[in-house]
């Protein structure tokens, strides 16, 4: 009696992990050009680089280039 319970709860196992497998590929299918994207932005993001700085950056560089072309006047 002991193997049949150890046999189907390994049946159900490997019925559980398969249909996991199954579908996390339905999916990847599915998204494919959505998940594509995203990836490819991952890859051409710098994690070392805050955005809130390159806005802050680009304040300072408008504003020093505002005060510039008054000066030029």
């Amino acid at each position: 009696m002991a193997r049949s319970a150890k046999a189907s709860s390994l049946k159900s196992t490997a019925v559980v992990v398969a249909a996991l497998g199954f579908g996390w590929l339905a999916i990847e299918l599915a998204f494919k050009p959505w998940l594509e994207k995203a990836r490819a932005a991952l890859t051409k993001s710098d994690p070392t680089q805050d955005p809130d700085d390159v806005v802050e950056e680009i304040e300072t560089k408008k504003s020093s280039a505002d005060g510039e072309d008054s000066d030029e006047l």
